[in-house]
């Protein structure tokens, strides 16, 4: 089903890390004719992946990085989005002017199907997960298929979409800074805040990650911004795209809220109402999704339909439960302060917040102007202290707690009919859980057992 290409034929192609992008980027390439190397500095527990790669003669090399992995013979590197450009591999292949690739790039190069891409610094998952649900069933496409950073390996969708398919793919601003010829037919960049100045170190550099997603859109793509932002007329500069806005006021965008009606080209689509996921930046994100559906040609009644029955996606403001009156979210996927405060701006009445997690050595001072939208606090974790002592400060009532399932047992037993408890750590699960996934599914599960 993929395009036929000889880019990497014969060429020598180091892939970096040995994580679920890395071996499917490494199984898309020996496809493609190309002599791997796989490297990872960690060796994994499991090696079923190190098996069968090295049954398709993939050659792999774990538990360090050899001196002499990278010369002058190596053709493209292409590497886990995580691993920062200042790992030794990355520096040596700079050094050599070699390429370097993220897996994204090798999707469109072999993708059959058109491709919209989304991209910002919160609400990428829910803009791209709510446009596939709108795009279903759509009479163009035989099937729409979710990809990229939301989860699922671009490059094992891409080798199996076809040119009747759509791929609607979430990108990160990691994965955007290995990018040269990737060019989506759609672009969305939902927002721009200030985030992973750990890897990208200035805002100005992680600005730049975001636009390579239209740099190589021309006067037939589309680019989606948000008009409520004055950086996105900045962007609009940039492209070659034809360019539309969503805005929650500005009548002038493509999408705008008017008369609590959403409407998208001029034309009344859907009330407010009927927009399931809470918060102003939710609203964003459903004009986002629905100004892309409209643009893709989807009809009215089924964007409607779908914005109906969406009540969020994992692990981002994820309603849970109803428990003895009090309503239980899921919002693990707050591994930072800005998506903790969006998750509370989210909320039209105090909520019993549960944070805490792994300590980067950041304060939480930002968080102050959001406390107003707090009751009660339940930390637990690494920032156990630093959450109470921000507490404190403000008056507000802490209990801190070794555990995840602590805190959110006594939240439970401290809350009153008709509270919402919401777990929106702002702060990396590391600590307790390999990842905010994980950390989510205990909270799904802790709250089972209180139900039970």
């Amino acid at each position: 089903m993929m395009k036929v290409i000889e880019q990497f034929k014969s060429k020598k192609v180091v892939v970096l890390g040995l994580a679920r992008s890395g071996y499917n980027a490494a199984l898309l390439l020996q496809q493609l004719g190309a002599i791997v190397v796989v490297n990872d500095g960690k060796t994994p527990e499991d090696l079923t992946h190190v098996k069968h790669l090295e049954s398709l003669g993939v050659t792999v090399i774990t538990g360090h990085h050899p001196d002499d992995l990278i010369d002058e013979t190596i053709d493209y590197v292409v590497k886990n989005p995580g691993i920062p450009y200042e790992n030794s591999v990355v520096k040596q292949a700079q050094q050599h002017d070699i390429p370097i690739l993220t897996d994204v790039e090798l999707a469109y190069l072999v993708s059959q199907a058109p491709i919209i891409s989304i991209t910002g610094s919160n609400g990428k998952t829910t803009t791209t997960t709510l446009i596939a649900n709108m795009l279903e069933n759509h009479p163009n496409y035989e099937r729409v298929l979710l990809a990229g950073n939301i989860g699922v390996p671009s490059t094992t969708v891409a080798q199996n979409a076809t040119e009747n398919d759509m791929i609607v793919m979430e990108m990160s601003s990691f994965q955007l800074m290995g990018i040269k010829a990737f060019r989506p037919k759609i672009a969305v960049i939902v927002n721009i805040f200030e985030a992973h100045l750990d890897y990208h170190h200035t805002r100005e550099a992680y600005v730049e990650a975001k636009l390579n997603l239209l740099k190589n859109q021309t006067n037939e793509d589309y680019l989606v911004l948000n008009g409520d932002i004055a950086e996105s007329f900045e962007f609009a500069k940039r492209t070659q795209a034809k360019v539309h806005y969503f805005s929650k006021a500005n009548t002038q965008c493509s999408a705008y809220v008017q008369d609590e009606w959403v409407y998208v080209l001029g034309e009344p689509i859907f009330p407010v109402s009927a927009i399931q996921v809470p918060g102003t930046h939710n609203l964003e994100n459903v004009l986002a999704a629905t100004l892309v559906a409209k643009l893709s040609g989807q009809t009215n009644d089924k964007i409607h339909q779908s914005v109906s029955v969406f009540y969020g996606v994992e692990h981002r403001c994820q309603f849970v439960k109803e428990v003895d009156g009090r309503r239980f979210y899921n919002d693990s996927k707050a591994t930072n302060i800005l998506a903790t405060q969006m998750a509370l701006r989210g909320f039209e009445k105090p909520v019993l917040l549960i944070a805490g997690g792994l300590d980067r050595g950041n304060g939480f001072e930002a968080l102050i102007p959001d406390l107003v939208k707090v009751k009660k606090m339940f930390v637990y974790g690494q920032t156990k202290e630093k959450l109470v002592q921000l507490a404190n400060q403000q008056s507000l009532e802490v209990y801190a707690f070794e555990s995840l399932d602590e805190a959110t047992y006594a939240a439970f037993e401290k809350s009153s009919k008709e509270d919402i408890i919401l777990l929106s750590p702002a702060c990396a699960s590391w600590d307790q859980f390999d990842s905010f996934e994980k950390r989510g599914e205990r909270f799904v599960e802790i709250v089972e057992t209180i139900k039970s």
